[in-house]
């Protein structure tokens, strides 16, 4: 079980006090020292996940920050953050992991639905919401995810819906996504990996219903190529 060292928080909050080349360049040793840590545990918790889901692969974003289309000019975001993505057509959504002092989170969901997913969403439930809302409100649920159903949204009503909608506060959501946050402690802690899992693996009803949901057309028939 891997257990992240003080060594590498206490690195991530010097780079955010020092966020500039010069001290990142003359610390890149240690950078990649502690890289190599992040990612080992990366790889076990996508060894777990593969216990419990069908995971294609994971992702570490990059620490360099693209300044380009950032309003934040700082070259560095300081933190580990990953990716875990699950297998094949049928198999919608995605996991997330934030390793940031102050800002450490697990979860996931859907970020940016293309027009036509958003679509088919907002649709099923239109529809019917009752699954949905049985898989938001059921208890172990709200214990891992307080917050509930996070995401961008309109103000009012998608065109196509009306706001008068049972569904409207689902409906109005641009993006699907939950998440638990961490407290340093708990970052810094012998089961840290167990916390995540048991985010992780709380997910799965919702990922499965958001497949199915996905796959199918409005008569539930699927549409993904046999």
């Amino acid at each position: 079980m891997a257990k992240l060292s003080i060594e590498l928080v206490e690195f991530l909050k010097k780079l955010a006090k020092n966020n500039n080349r010069d001290w990142f360049n003359q610390r890149k040793p240690t950078y990649k020292k502690h890289e190599a840590e992040a990612k080992e545990l990366y790889q076990i918790i996508a060894e777990k996940l593969r216990a419990t889901d069908d995971i294609e692969g994971y992702k570490i974003m990059r620490i360099y920050r693209d300044v380009r289309f950032s309003k934040d000019k700082t070259p560095f975001k300081p933190r580990f953050a990953g990716s875990f993505k699950r297998a094949t057509e049928a198999l919608r959504g995605g996991y997330f992991l934030n390793i940031e002092p102050g800002n450490c989170c697990a979860g996931g969901g859907f970020y940016a639905p293309n027009p036509k997913d958003l679509l088919r969403i907002r649709k099923e439930f239109s529809i019917d919401a009752t699954q949905i809302r049985k898989i938001l409100t059921d208890v172990k649920f709200k214990i891992v995810f307080p917050d509930g159903l996070l995401g961008n949204e309109v103000k009012t009503a998608p065109k196509g819906f009306s706001k008068e909608d049972e569904a409207i506060d689902l409906i109005r959501k641009k993006q699907f996504y939950v998440m638990r946050t961490f407290t340093d402690e708990e970052m810094l802690s012998e089961d840290f990996t167990d916390k995540i899992m048991e985010v992780f693996v709380t997910l799965r009803p919702f990922f499965d219903y958001m497949s199915e949901v996905l796959t199918t057309n409005l008569n539930g028939e699927s549409i993904l190529n046999n």
